[in-house]
């Protein structure tokens, strides 16, 4: 029996599986892009993907990281590899040694440590970029981003041989293009992140909105996570095909968030909407 029940959202070729319930547990994955965002509490179903991109290190995102390394090693796989801000990069040491004292084997683990504006290959063609957020010290979130290459446009027409023979000349045909698949917030105070077009063009967009009561706003500065009428003017400026809502509280029933979303956001901005939440609405 699987360790957790897991929402999972079809977009196109891919598939987004995870659970988010603020203060108890965050994991998304898309295992296509062979990614998981935050780890929660590493559920079983995803101990095969080979990268986890840490946020920050809150116990709901982060407590399953060990457990995922040491079930990688206790099944035969390949040491897995975690990315995290650059400051957290000690004590998650400290922790896998102590874990690794404990279990009396070493758990072997490829630890990156990032900061706002590093790159790390996941694929050939495939990269994670880390951006700054608004939470805890040193906390970024994720992009992850397609390389391509295209025809330059005074090159349109030519046959395959043509297109060989300046390439035999070294003459640059094509140009760098990059897509940006999904961006992934983590958990965030408002910031306009439509200044980084990779966010506002990713066709995905994976952001926390926790607070959806006018009451709660206060709780929302306090937690550094945003607010309802928050993310409406995030969303003002972004330009993203699909929207993926993580870390709803259960403060709120998810029948009143949904009604909430639905008054608050244009139309066509609720169209876009998913939750990612495994509780009855």
């Amino acid at each position: 029996m699987p360790s957790h029940n897991l929402a999972r959202i079809e977009i196109d070729d891919l598939e987004i599986v995870g659970y988010s319930v603020a203060g108890e547990e965050t994991v998304v994955a898309i295992p296509q892009l062979d990614v998981c965002f935050d780890i929660g509490k590493a559920p079983d179903q995803l101990i095969h993907i080979n990268h986890v991109l840490l946020t920050h290190g809150h116990m709901d995102h982060a407590a399953g990281f060990a457990y995922y390394l040491s079930q990688r090693k206790f099944t035969g796989q390949s040491p897995g590899t975690i990315l995290a801000p650059k400051n957290l990069l000690g004590p998650i040491c400290k922790i896998i040694d102590a874990w690794g004292q404990l279990d009396g084997n070493k758990i072997p683990v490829k630890l990156v440590g990032v900061k706002p504006g590093d790159e790390y290959q996941i694929k050939p063609n495939l990269l994670a970029r880390a951006f700054p957020t608004k939470h805890s010290k040193g906390s970024v979130g994720y992009s992850v981003i397609e390389k391509r290459k295209k025809l330059k446009s005074e090159y349109a027409g030519l046959t395959s041989p043509q297109i060989v023979e300046l390439k035999k000349q070294g003459i640059e045909i094509d140009y760098p293009l990059d897509i940006p698949i999904v961006s992934y917030l983590g958990d965030t105070q408002y910031v306009d992140f439509s200044q980084l077009e990779y966010i506002a063009k990713s066709k995905i967009l994976i952001a926390e909105c926790t607070f959806y009561e006018g009451e709660h706003i206060g709780r929302a500065e306090a937690g550094k996570h945003m607010h309802i009428d928050e993310f409406a003017t995030l969303l003002e400026k972004m330009q993203n095909e699909h929207i993926i809502i993580t870390h709803t509280t259960q403060r709120t029933p998810m029948g009143e968030i949904r009604r909430t979303l639905k008054q608050t956001l244009r139309a066509e901005q609720y169209e876009k909407i998913t939750i990612l939440d495994r509780r009855p609405g």
